[in-house]
């Protein structure tokens, strides 16, 4: 289901679930619930299919993995808009990176079983339009530099257009989290908050945890966007939608309706 028309086959409520996994959940909520925040970044299937094509690499648009860097004097020169992709050791962050991908087979996104295989900040070029750095884990395994380095992205990196966080949808915001989220709003960090793992958790689990994220990014938070995204790795539930956002954060999709 990497493809958008693979998904285009499926019958409506999977079609659903898989491209929108947050509006899934709706069906779900108590009468009176706010529902804004679960339909703030909603493209159209034009916008989903433009995107998908810049995640598709071909001769006349490649998409390469560029270098590693550990220090901030090594990483590739700020030419393009930029994202980065930063969440716990274990969270899920490069298995989510292959899957935005997928349809890219030559590019090489190692996954380990080990948590905090990710020592080094691993940039990757999609074309002309912008690149998508692979972070080091924070917490478990976390590289003992990971603060210094880390900390001087963020601070320095003038071409970086949106921090996406990754928070595992099965345990909801842990300790680390918290820290990473105060890390991002004292350096007033543009940032987005990331779901992963989704197949992993029961419905009731998931919605418990996304409404409890969303209060708290409500109330504690200036920073992140308001609409959570939801994403599985293994079914492809939600990657269609985030490629949608990013290519629209690096200013590759100026016309998305939302």
């Amino acid at each position: 289901l990497a493809a958008l028309s693979q998904v285009l086959r499926l019958e409506r409520s999977r079609r659903t679930a898989i491209m929108f996994p947050l509006q899934k959940l709706e069906r779900y909520l108590a009468p009176g619930t706010d529902t804004a925040p679960f339909r703030l970044f909603q493209p159209g299937l034009a916008a989903l299919q433009r995107a998908e094509a810049l995640f598709r690499s071909d001769r006349g648009h490649p998409i390469d993995y560029v270098s590693s860097a550990v220090r901030m004097d090594h990483v590739p020169p700020p030419a393009l808009p930029e994202v980065c992709f930063i969440g716990r050791s274990n969270v899920g962050k490069s298995s989510l990176i292959r899957a935005l991908f997928s349809l890219a087979p030559e590019v090489e996104v190692r996954v380990s079983k080990t948590p905090g295989h990710t020592k080094k900040m691993n940039f990757f070029k999609v074309g002309k339009y912008f690149t998508l750095v692979d972070m080091p884990g924070y917490g478990y395994r976390a590289p003992q530099d990971f603060v210094e380095m880390v900390e001087a992205y963020l601070q320095e990196r003038h071409n970086l257009k949106r921090t996406f966080l990754l928070v595992d949808g099965v345990v909801g915001l842990q300790k680390t989290d918290h820290i990473a989220v105060k890390m991002l709003e004292e350096f007033g960090i543009p940032y987005v908050m990331v779901l992963t793992k989704i197949d992993r958790a029961s419905r009731g689990l998931l919605l418990k945890n996304v409404l409890e994220i969303q209060e708290f990014v409500k109330e504690s938070t200036q920073g992140c966007f308001p609409q959570l995204f939801l994403v599985s790795s293994v079914e492809f539930s939600g990657v269609h939608l985030l490629r949608c956002f990013v290519a629209h954060v690096t200013g590759n999709l100026p016309n998305v309706e939302a």
